[in-house]
Protein backbone atom coordinates (compact mmCIF):
# COMPACT_ATOMS: atom_id res chain seq x y z
CA UNK A 1 0.00 0.00 0.00
CA UNK A 2 1.56 3.29 -0.84
CA UNK A 3 0.22 6.13 1.28
CA UNK A 4 0.50 9.97 1.25
CA UNK A 5 1.79 12.31 4.32
CA UNK A 6 1.04 16.26 4.25
CA UNK A 7 3.02 17.87 7.18
CA UNK A 8 -0.13 20.87 7.12
CA UNK A 9 -0.13 23.80 10.16
CA UNK A 10 -2.90 24.31 12.03
CA UNK A 11 -3.42 25.91 15.76
CA UNK A 12 -2.92 23.14 17.58
CA UNK A 13 0.49 22.49 16.20
CA UNK A 14 1.90 20.61 12.96
CA UNK A 15 -1.05 18.22 11.53
CA UNK A 16 0.07 14.94 9.91
CA UNK A 17 -2.27 13.61 6.95
CA UNK A 18 -2.47 10.83 5.50
CA UNK A 19 -4.07 10.07 2.31
CA UNK A 20 -4.09 6.95 -0.40
CA UNK A 21 -3.80 7.22 -4.33
CA UNK A 22 -8.47 7.55 -4.30
CA UNK A 23 -7.55 10.51 -2.29
CA UNK A 24 -9.32 8.81 1.11
CA UNK A 25 -7.71 10.01 4.37
CA UNK A 26 -6.30 7.53 6.40
CA UNK A 27 -5.29 9.37 9.20
CA UNK A 28 -4.66 12.34 10.38
CA UNK A 29 -2.79 13.17 13.95
CA UNK A 30 -0.66 15.93 15.46
CA UNK A 31 3.00 15.71 14.30
CA UNK A 32 4.19 15.48 18.28
CA UNK A 33 2.45 12.12 18.03
CA UNK A 34 3.68 9.94 14.65
CA UNK A 35 4.80 7.33 16.14
CA UNK A 36 1.43 6.44 17.61
CA UNK A 37 0.14 7.00 13.89
CA UNK A 38 2.89 5.09 12.49
CA UNK A 39 1.82 2.42 15.10
CA UNK A 40 -1.61 2.65 14.05
CA UNK A 41 -0.83 2.66 10.20
CA UNK A 42 1.58 -0.79 10.88
CA UNK A 43 -1.18 -2.31 12.74
CA UNK A 44 -3.93 -1.39 10.18
CA UNK A 45 -1.82 -2.15 6.84
CA UNK A 46 1.41 -3.91 7.37
CA UNK A 47 4.25 -1.52 6.46
CA UNK A 48 2.72 0.94 3.90
CA UNK A 49 5.08 3.16 1.93
CA UNK A 50 5.04 6.69 3.03
CA UNK A 51 5.78 9.26 0.87
CA UNK A 52 5.47 13.03 1.37
CA UNK A 53 3.25 14.43 -0.98
CA UNK A 54 0.29 17.11 -0.85
CA UNK A 55 -2.93 15.37 0.43
CA UNK A 56 -5.53 15.95 -1.84
CA UNK A 57 -6.84 19.86 -2.51
CA UNK A 58 -10.10 18.40 -0.78
CA UNK A 59 -8.79 17.38 1.88
CA UNK A 60 -6.29 19.99 2.94
CA UNK A 61 -9.20 23.19 2.07
CA UNK A 62 -11.78 21.41 4.58
CA UNK A 63 -9.19 21.16 7.27
CA UNK A 64 -7.71 24.67 6.85
CA UNK A 65 -11.82 25.72 6.66
CA UNK A 66 -12.43 23.73 10.15
CA UNK A 67 -9.82 26.33 11.74
CA UNK A 68 -11.00 28.95 10.16
CA UNK A 69 -14.35 28.47 11.83
CA UNK A 70 -16.30 26.60 9.35
CA UNK A 71 -16.65 23.00 12.07
CA UNK A 72 -18.82 21.10 9.53
CA UNK A 73 -16.30 21.46 6.91
CA UNK A 74 -14.39 18.17 7.42
CA UNK A 75 -17.79 16.47 7.71
CA UNK A 76 -17.38 15.62 3.79
CA UNK A 77 -14.27 14.30 4.25
CA UNK A 78 -13.89 11.14 2.50
CA UNK A 79 -12.34 8.21 5.22
CA UNK A 80 -11.59 4.77 4.99
CA UNK A 81 -9.63 3.05 7.59
CA UNK A 82 -8.76 -0.43 8.58
CA UNK A 83 -9.71 -1.17 12.28
CA UNK A 84 -12.10 -3.94 13.01
CA UNK A 85 -15.83 -3.77 12.45
CA UNK A 86 -16.58 -3.21 16.05
CA UNK A 87 -13.83 0.58 15.77
CA UNK A 88 -15.11 0.68 12.53
CA UNK A 89 -18.86 1.30 13.91
CA UNK A 90 -17.63 3.03 16.87
CA UNK A 91 -15.75 5.32 14.60
CA UNK A 92 -18.41 6.02 11.99
CA UNK A 93 -20.61 7.03 15.09
CA UNK A 94 -18.10 9.44 16.29
CA UNK A 95 -19.07 11.23 12.74
CA UNK A 96 -22.91 11.48 13.36
CA UNK A 97 -22.13 13.92 16.31
CA UNK A 98 -22.83 17.38 15.31
CA UNK A 99 -19.78 19.84 15.89
CA UNK A 100 -20.69 21.42 18.97
CA UNK A 101 -22.02 18.62 20.60
CA UNK A 102 -21.06 15.46 22.98
CA UNK A 103 -21.62 12.55 23.78
CA UNK A 104 -20.71 9.40 26.58
CA UNK A 105 -19.25 6.37 26.03
CA UNK A 106 -22.17 4.82 27.57
CA UNK A 107 -24.64 6.86 25.05
CA UNK A 108 -22.25 5.93 21.79
CA UNK A 109 -22.23 2.32 23.11
CA UNK A 110 -26.34 2.18 23.66
CA UNK A 111 -26.55 4.07 20.17
CA UNK A 112 -24.42 0.96 18.52
CA UNK A 113 -26.84 -1.37 20.89
CA UNK A 114 -24.30 -2.96 22.86
CA UNK A 115 -25.41 -0.53 26.05
CA UNK A 116 -22.60 -2.56 27.83
CA UNK A 117 -20.05 -2.01 25.93
CA UNK A 118 -18.74 1.59 26.78
CA UNK A 119 -15.32 0.36 27.82
CA UNK A 120 -14.91 -1.53 24.39
CA UNK A 121 -15.73 1.82 22.69
CA UNK A 122 -13.61 4.00 24.59
CA UNK A 123 -10.64 1.31 23.43
CA UNK A 124 -12.04 1.91 20.10
CA UNK A 125 -12.19 5.93 20.49
CA UNK A 126 -8.39 5.82 21.90
CA UNK A 127 -7.27 3.73 18.29
CA UNK A 128 -9.27 6.30 16.37
CA UNK A 129 -6.16 6.84 13.44
CA UNK A 130 -7.89 10.00 11.93
CA UNK A 131 -8.02 12.67 14.91
CA UNK A 132 -11.14 15.52 14.43
CA UNK A 133 -12.47 13.96 11.03
CA UNK A 134 -13.52 11.68 13.47
CA UNK A 135 -14.26 13.63 16.01
CA UNK A 136 -13.12 11.43 19.33
CA UNK A 137 -12.68 14.75 21.06
CA UNK A 138 -16.34 15.38 21.55
CA UNK A 139 -16.28 12.31 23.67
CA UNK A 140 -17.01 13.07 27.29
CA UNK A 141 -17.28 10.96 30.97
CA UNK A 142 -20.54 9.94 32.06
CA UNK A 143 -20.38 12.32 34.34
CA UNK A 144 -19.48 15.26 32.06
CA UNK A 145 -15.95 15.30 32.53
CA UNK A 146 -13.28 15.53 30.42
CA UNK A 147 -11.51 12.03 29.53
CA UNK A 148 -8.27 11.36 27.78
CA UNK A 149 -7.56 12.69 24.38
CA UNK A 150 -4.27 11.09 22.32
CA UNK A 151 -3.63 14.65 21.17
CA UNK A 152 -3.62 16.09 24.48
CA UNK A 153 -6.10 17.46 26.91
CA UNK A 154 -5.42 20.97 26.01
CA UNK A 155 -5.80 20.21 22.24
CA UNK A 156 -9.25 18.54 23.27
CA UNK A 157 -10.29 21.47 25.35
CA UNK A 158 -9.45 24.08 22.74
CA UNK A 159 -11.17 21.78 19.82
CA UNK A 160 -13.84 21.74 21.75
CA UNK A 161 -13.79 25.58 22.75
CA UNK A 162 -13.06 26.18 18.89
CA UNK A 163 -16.36 24.28 17.84
CA UNK A 164 -18.72 25.83 20.99
CA UNK A 165 -18.11 29.38 19.54
CA UNK A 166 -18.41 28.32 15.81
CA UNK A 167 -22.13 26.91 16.36
CA UNK A 168 -23.19 29.31 19.57
CA UNK A 169 -23.32 25.77 21.42
CA UNK A 170 -23.79 26.76 25.29
CA UNK A 171 -22.67 22.78 26.37
CA UNK A 172 -19.60 22.33 28.14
Amino acid sequence: MQLRLELRCSPLGDLLLVTCGAGKLRALDFFDFEDRMRRLLRLHYGTPEIGEADAPATVSRAVDAYFEGDVTAVDGIPVETGGTAFQRSVWAALRAIPAGETRGYGMLAAALGRPSASRAVGMANGANPVGIVVPCHRVIGANGALTGYAGGMERKRWLRAHERAATGSSLS
